[in-house]
């Protein structure tokens, strides 16, 4: 069973309300039909619920699998309205909000800081820029967490690492070039999402052209400063390096190139890139080279789940990221 099958079934288990602003979209409206009539998901689509209604209806979908919410309903608006700003963290007032609400992806953002939705996912018709600013303005940001970034899972044919053939890696599609504090956000972030995706007992390398003082120079020194921070604020984690990259994954490198004792060296099943230049370039070459599948991004930072799905993502993908979504909600609650 691939890895993405053993998260459907983890999905079954436990269905979350994922929230689609976007229903009208036929990809995005197939995609919530499918994991949603499959008991993956339980789909809201917002907006114009008699259009959608209409939409579902010629495209051939049984309307009983969606949950409608209309975003003209007067009453219920006023209801999440009065729920959101008795929030202590919240930036709006009530009128400000209801300005807001306006637009179906803050109206889901909405009901999804209020608890009447468990994921928002969008990306089609809002580019990634307007889902990251409606999350951060909605939903908020973890305590600790300085940056919004993003993480994707590898599965690489003929690897064996301590995962078996999965790779967890990031960022690879968000933070362009992350400072020191944000690069540990980063690195913190990706531990937590993977805990949560996969229950794996996180080992996150720190990576880039050095082993452990065996290079110099500042791209060096702002790993370095992230690797400190990130074992200050989360102690419980285990975050090492500076890693070249063959020291991080490698048995055998590792006990040749790291003298100290650590716990990630030769055995990482997390790689934090140290800007995005290196991180697309790498994941590019493990898709090509490495013929890996990989999924994602998953977006990591925000207080609950947030995902932006590629604009030319096909409706697999898409179910995909809405179930990967789904449990990752799941796992973070518990």
């Amino acid at each position: 069973m691939s890895v993405l099958d053993q998260i459907y079934e983890r999905a079954k288990q436990d269905p979350q309300r994922v929230a689609f602003p976007e229903a009208s979209n036929e990809k995005m409206m197939q995609a919530a039909y499918e994991t949603g009539r499959d008991g993956y998901i339980i789909p809201l689509l917002v907006g114009d619920s008699a259009e959608l209604k209409r939409l579902a209806e010629e495209r051939g979908y049984d309307p009983s699998v969606f949950t409608f919410v209309d975003i003209a309903d007067e009453e219920l608006k006023n209801q999440i309205i009065e729920e959101y700003v008795k929030l202590p963290d919240t930036l709006f007032k009530e009128k400000a909000l209801g300005r807001r609400m306006q637009d179906p992806l803050y109206y889901a953002m909405a009901m999804q800081k209020v608890g009447r939705a468990d994921v928002t996912f969008a990306g089609i018709d809002n580019t990634t820029g307007d889902v990251l600013t409606a999350g951060q303005m909605m939903i908020g940001m973890k305590p600790g967490i300085s940056t919004i970034s993003s993480i994707g899972l590898a599965d690489i044919p003929g690897y064996e690492g301590s995962e078996g053939s999965l790779l967890a890696v990031g960022d690879s599609a968000v933070c362009t070039n992350p400072n020191a504090e944000q690069l540990a956000s980063i690195a913190i972030s990706a531990c937590d999402t993977v805990q949560t995706l996969l229950g794996w007992e996180p080992r996150c390398a720190m990576v880039c052209y050095s082993t452990l003082g065996s290079g110099q120079g500042e791209l060096i020194d702002k790993v370095t400063e992230a690797l400190r921070i990130a074992n200050e604020q989360r102690p419980d984690l285990a975050i090492d390096g500076e890693f070249q990259l063959d020291a991080a994954i490698v048995p055998a490198v590792a006990a040749k190139k790291v003298t100290r004792e650590s716990k990630v060296a030769g055995r990482a099943n997390v790689l934090i890139w140290p800007d995005l230049n290196v991180g697309n370039v790498a994941v590019k070459l493990i898709q090509q080279f490495g013929h890996a599948d990989a999924y994602g991004p998953m977006l990591q930072g925000f207080n609950s789940i947030v995902c932006d799905c590629s604009r030319g993502a096909p409706v697999s993908e898409i179910k995909g990221n809405v179930v990967i979504s789904a449990v990752r909600a799941a796992g973070s609650r518990k």
